[in-house]
């Protein structure tokens, strides 16, 4: 029986990250990442089959406050750091730049996008939203310039409770659809879709979009 294979991922702070080596390619790979992670999200707001557990919970915001998705994504990213403070998780540029860029280009990209109303195409556009949000995970975990909010939300929670990811990860993806259909969110078969195979499409791209830092700090899981 095969293994999967050592992944080697970063515990560095913001300057150390900038000090790892392969800096050009690292953060190639880190904005090209976050730009298709925002593509993707547009892809699955256009399918209008239902959006990622945390989407739910922006699209939900955005019928009670003046602003679009990707600007809902932004202030609930800089609110979810808010409490990174007490669980002791140190951002780097990659969740700084997680947060606004992700958001941003989230809404450039539907400002040109048009919503098909073929129920194919729709069903199309879901398909690649979901591939390519796991190919865009792959590639801003692999640049190793930090976790994401939500990621760190999560790992610090899991540290800090005892409790596993898997546990902490399901209960935290619960939440936010519970508080977005509660707010008005869009959920739909998307949404299951999405919660089953997320986890596995990023883990099988990961290896290779892993950029391996040439200092040290380093920790294979």
């Amino acid at each position: 029986m095969t293994t999967a294979p050592h992944i080697v991922l970063s515990e560095l702070g913001p300057v150390a990250q900038l000090r790892a080596g392969r800096l050009g390619r690292r953060l190639v790979q880190l904005y090209a990442g976050l730009l298709l992670y925002g593509f993707s999200i547009a892809l699955m707001v256009r399918s209008h089959l239902g959006l990622a557990p945390w989407d739910v919970l922006h699209s939900g915001l955005t019928h009670h406050v003046p602003i679009d998705i990707g600007e809902a994504l932004v202030i609930v990213s800089f609110v979810v750091m808010l409490a990174w403070i007490p669980l002791r998780e140190l951002p780097g540029i990659g969740t700084i730049s997680n947060a606004v860029v992700i958001g941003l280009s989230t809404d450039a990209f539907l400002a040109i996008m048009p919503s098909p109303r073929e129920i194919g195409i729709r069903a199309g556009l879901l398909v690649a939203g979901i591939a390519l949000q796991g190919l865009a995970t792959a590639a801003y975990i692999g640049a190793q310039f930090g976790r994401g909010p939500r990621d760190g939300l999560m790992t610090g929670l899991a540290r800090r409770t005892g409790r596993s990811l898997r546990l902490v990860r399901t209960l935290m993806e619960l939440t936010v659809v519970a508080i977005g259909l509660l707010l008005g969110g869009v959920a739909g078969v998307g949404t299951i879709v999405y919660a089953v195979s997320i986890g596995p499409i990023s883990q099988a791209l990961l290896p290779p979009l892993i950029v391996a830092p040439t200092r040290p700090g380093d920790v294979v899981v």
